[in-house]
Parts: C-alpha cells; sequence; structure tokens
C-alpha cells in the first residue's frame, strides 16, 4: 500500500511538474503548426473566464478555491488589456494545478459523477477505457474550445488508465486525467488559431473555433457554448449572415449581462473597490456590507438601463432610477422598506442624486480614507468617462494645505485647491480635474450628502470643456451633453473587444464605430453588435497595423518564468 501511495505522489508531481512547464513554455508551443493552422497570438483567461468557463462545462455548484496570477491594470487602459502579457509565475501554475485537482475531484465524486461522468465503469476499482473515452469526447470539445481529436482522447484515456492502476479507483484516475486538460493553455488561455483565408489567396484568417471563443469572451465573458462551436466547425462565423445569426442570439441571451457586467466592471476601474477601505470612527455607516453592495447598484442600474431597456447610454448620467438595499438607504438617507435584498428606487426630482457621479461606488471609490477629494473625482471623470489621461503628480508636491481640513482661514477644499493651483507644477492638471470635482463637493468621502463644510456653505459650481453647472444634477446634464462621453465608451468597447490598445491604422475604424454609435441613438446593444460583425473583430496580431512583437521569448526572473511578448 505504501508502495502505491509513493507511486501515486510521483504521478502526481510529474503530472503537476508537466503542466506548469506547459503554461510556462505555452507561447513556444504556439509557435509550431497544427496541421494547416498556427497560433499567432494567445490571451490568458481572467480569473471570472476561467470560473465562468469551469461553471459552463461543469455545472455552477463546482466550488473553485484558489486565485491565479492577477491581471494588471495598465496606465489610463482597461485592465483586460494586460491578459496579452503571458506571465504565470511559478506559485501561478502551482495554484492551477490545486484549482484543476480540485474541480476535477469535485465532477467525479459522489455527488456529481451521475450526471457529469455520464457512464459507469464495469468495474470502480479498474481501468475502463470505454467509460473514460466517453466522458472526455463530451468534454472535451468544451474545455478545449475547439475539436477533440481522437489522439487527444486516447491520451487522456491512457492516463487516467495509468493513474487507475495506481490508485485502484477508476474515478480517480479519471479526475488525475481531467486535472491535465484543465491545467492545459488550450484551456487557460484564448489562442488565436489562423488558417489559410479561401477567399484570399495568401493571406490567413481566424479559424471559426477561434471566432467561437473570441464571440463569446466579449458577449458572455466565458467559454463558447455547443451551439456556437458548432457554428464555429461548420464554417458559419466566416459569412455574414451566419455571423449576423450568432452575434443577434448572443445578444439576445440573458448571458448578455455577465459580459455587459464584466465589461463597465473593467471601464469603471471597479478592480480598486477590493483595497477600498474608510475610517470608521469617521464613517461608522460604512462596512462591509455598504463596500460590497455599492458596485452591485451601480451594475443594477446599468443593466437596467441599458440591456433591460436598451435605453440611451448618456442617461447613465441623468438618470434617477436605481436600486437600494437598506444598508445603502442608510449612507443616501432614504428609507428602504425590505430588510434585506434590493430594491427598486426613484430619487425626486429635487434631490441631489442622478446619474453615476452620485453613486457611492463613484464618489466613495475616488476619495481618501478620511475626506473626500474633488481632484480623484475630477482625475476619474476625465480618465474613465472621457478617456482622457491626467498625468500623476510630481513626486515633491507638498499636499500639506490641501489636507489641513482644520485650517480656519481656507475652510473649504475649494478656498485650499485654490490656493494650491498657484503653484505652477499643479495648475495645469488641477485646473482640468477640480472644477468637475468640485461640484461633487455635496457628497462626503462616503457618499452621505453634506450641505457645509466646516460650517461654511458649500459652492458646486463648476465648468466642464466649456459647460458650466452649479450642482450635481447639472453637473449630471452637462457630462450627458458631452459628445467626448460617448465617443469614450464606443473606443473602451473596441479595445475591450480585441483586448488590446488600438494601432493608428484601426483609427478610421474606431472613428466609424464612433459615428454608428451616434446615430444608433447610443445604444449599447447596436454598439456592441457593430464592434462584433465588424472585420477589425476577427483581426490577428500578424494583420494589425502595428502587429505586436511576436511571443516565444521565455525567460527566468528570479522565481518567476516570464514569457514575454
Amino acid at each position: 500500500m505504501a508502495d502505491t501511495r509513493t507511486a501515486y505522489t510521483r504521478w502526481v508531481r510529474r503530472a503537476s511538474c508537466a503542466a506548469v512547464a506547459a503554461l510556462v513554455g505555452a507561447t513556444l508551443h504556439a509557435q509550431a503548426p497544427t496541421g494547416e493552422q498556427q497560433v499567432t497570438g494567445m490571451r490568458r483567461l481572467t480569473q471570472e473566464q476561467y470560473r465562468n468557463a469551469v461553471a459552463d462545462v461543469f455545472g455552477d455548484d463546482i466550488q473553485i478555491a484558489g486565485r491565479i496570477d492577477p491581471i494588471v491594470r495598465p496606465p489610463h487602459g482597461l485592465q483586460i488589456m494586460d491578459v496579452s502579457r503571458i506571465a504565470v509565475s511559478l506559485s501561478g501554475g502551482e495554484e492551477y494545478n490545486r484549482m484543476a485537482l480540485a474541480i476535477a475531484n469535485q465532477v467525479v465524486d459522489e455527488k456529481h459523477r451521475g450526471a457529469l461522468v455520464v457512464c459507469k465503469p464495469r468495474d470502480a476499482a479498474a481501468a475502463d477505457d470505454e467509460c473514460a473515452a466517453k466522458f472526455f469526447l463530451r468534454v472535451g470539445k468544451l474545455i478545449m474550445r475547439k475539436p477533440f481529436a481522437l489522439k487527444d482522447v486516447q491520451a487522456q484515456v491512457a492516463a487516467a488508465g495509468s493513474a487507475t492502476r495506481l490508485t485502484k479507483d477508476f474515478y480517480s484516475g479519471l479526475a488525475l486525467s481531467l486535472a491535465t486538460m484543465l491545467q492545459s493553455p488550450e484551456f487557460l488561455f484564448d489562442m488565436d488559431f489562423v488558417e489559410p483565408d479561401p477567399t484570399r489567396p495568401g493571406s490567413t484568417r481566424l479559424s471559426g473555433f477561434s471566432k467561437a471563443t473570441r464571440l463569446s469572451l466579449f458577449f458572455w465573458n466565458t467559454t463558447p457554448d455547443a451551439m456556437l462551436l458548432d457554428a464555429g466547425g461548420r464554417g458559419d462565423l466566416h459569412t455574414k449572415a451566419g455571423l449576423a445569426k450568432q452575434v443577434d442570439r448572443l445578444l439576445a441571451s440573458p448571458r448578455l449581462e455577465t459580459g455587459v457586467r464584466a465589461f463597465f466592471g473593467d471601464v469603471l476601474g471597479f478592480d480598486a473597490i477590493g483595497d477600498l477601505a474608510k475610517d470608521t470612527v469617521i464613517y461608522p455607516q460604512f462596512n462591509q456590507d455598504v463596500k460590497r453592495d455599492m458596485p452591485e447598484q451601480t451594475m443594477r442600474t446599468l443593466v437596467d438601463l441599458l440591456v433591460t431597456r436598451n435605453g440611451d447610454y448618456r442617461d447613465l448620467f441623468t438618470t434617477r432610477d436605481t436600486f437600494l438595499t437598506r444598508g445603502l438607504g442608510a449612507v443616501y438617507g432614504v428609507p428602504v422598506e425590505q430588510a434585506t435584498g434590493w430594491a427598486k428606487h426613484q430619487f425626486a426630482a429635487d434631490s441631489p442624486r442622478i446619474g453615476l457621479l452620485t453613486q457611492m461606488s463613484f464618489l466613495a471609490t475616488h476619495s481618501h480614507d478620511g475626506r473626500s477629494s474633488p481632484t480623484l473625482r475630477g482625475k476619474a471623470l476625465r480618465e474613465l468617462i472621457l478617456c482622457q489621461a491626467i498625468p500623476d503628480p510630481p513626486a515633491n508636491v507638498n499636499f500639506t494645505l490641501v489636507n489641513d481640513t482644520k485650517n480656519e482661514k481656507l475652510k473649504t477644499v475649494r478656498d485650499r485647491l485654490t490656493v494650491h493651483r498657484e503653484n505652477p507644477a499643479c495648475s495645469t492638471c488641477h485646473r482640468r480635474m477640480d472644477p468637475v470635482g468640485l461640484s461633487l463637493e455635496n457628497f462626503d468621502g462616503v457618499g452621505a450628502f453634506r450641505s457645509h463644510e466646516n460650517g461654511v456653505l458649500i459652492d458646486t459650481s463648476g465648468e466642464l470643456d466649456g459647460s458650466k453647472f452649479d450642482s450635481p444634477a447639472t453637473l449630471g446634464q452637462a457630462v450627458h451633453d458631452n459628445p467626448g462621453v460617448p465617443a469614450c465608451l464606443a473606443k473602451r468597447a473596441t479595445e475591450y473587444a480585441v483586448r488590446r490598445p488600438l494601432t493608428p491604422g484601426e483609427a478610421p475604424w474606431l472613428k466609424a464605430v464612433q459615428t454608428r454609435f451616434g446615430s444608433n441613438g447610443y445604444k449599447l446593444r447596436a454598439l456592441l453588435r457593430d464592434i462584433a460583425t465588424s472585420e477589425q473583430f476577427f483581426g490577428t496580431a500578424s494583420s494589425t497595423a502595428t502587429p505586436a512583437k511576436a511571443p516565444g521569448v521565455v525567460k527566468a526572473v528570479g522565481t518567476t518564468k516570464e514569457v514575454t511578448k
């Protein structure tokens, strides 16, 4: 028995090492041709995409305990752009291994095997190649997002048989073989398989299966379903009619909400909320439940407006319709009758609450831990909503005056910032940020309303690109009417779709998308459809005007093996 355990442990270690090696060397394999196909690019699945893919293949009751290497947000860009930087640390590879084994063990446990394995072995203590083959034939295509060839099935069956002979348990052997698939580059990365384009001799195109994956990640933030894979396999996605049919199906699905949430979570920088902290002495109403609920309020608001009602994107900044929990109601100063869950709410016409900019997800996130920040709020509006990059402050800037909230002469932050802007090194950027953020000073560091600061009535007047306003409501209208706002969303949507910055050669495409966005009434569904049915959406690294450097250099960096691009 001891010998069996030892052999079993060695087998698991070999499988783990092989999986990690496959990860850190994935782009090297990507250069090798697969029949007539070749891989020209690859992007790592995000944490959310990984979890969604597992749930779609095996069911949403499969528990995933672990966390993959984080995706880093580039300066002034979307977090999704970092997925093209192929880097897996050794600890990240080990985490993939642990998660894969835990997932595979659940798939074959007594609770799930009846539904997921779909056959029973003749002897549960021995290998059964026929039953194992049925299992891998069923899940292989969904896991790999492309045809699972006979040789691939045979390899997984052989691995399951070897493990079973050591463990004396068919299901343990099946789980170990499945775990190696869940650590393969084909599952963990979105890979661009290209093939010769029969309509353009000498050119290549993205394969139908790669197109299916790109569509599914864009619309649903997950792996493609069987119908989409079948359409890719038939070649439907290479025709305008076939592509339009699948795009319309994806847009009509309730699962579109998942993709929209992922997109706006990235656009609005909600990844920063996880590290958000507030001084509980100053803001006792800000607790973990409120912190959890505030981004969800915004998500429910925009899904209701843009997906359910197919409304005008610009109305996100002037709508008074939203959703609240009792905890959020306490901060907003409105009663919420139901003790748990969410309730629809409409702020009164004379309420200072109007649109996204007066919601806690914006106000609290872009403030300090113990006070508000017109500068951070103005910077966020410029960068997130208008796509205007604001440089970081010089390292030697002195913020003592701005932080002095007890200053007897300069009692309001407007007064203190006016003096602070006298520094030439600060004036240029602050003139762009402060006039916007100061109009939101009726809301404190967590977003609760106030009319005075240190006993002085707060002045909420401001200016945005020539439009003057005197309240949060008129600020919301100025943002609504600013042509840069929908233009920015169209830009972010195209960047999110291709998961990288746009090249100079793609500027005409972006301009056309922005124009059609306006012609279609600034409707999100129309914007997403326009992008997904465009030729540029399915471009590859080799087909863009300024292609990314080809992958394929593997180097060791400290304790991390990194595949650089």
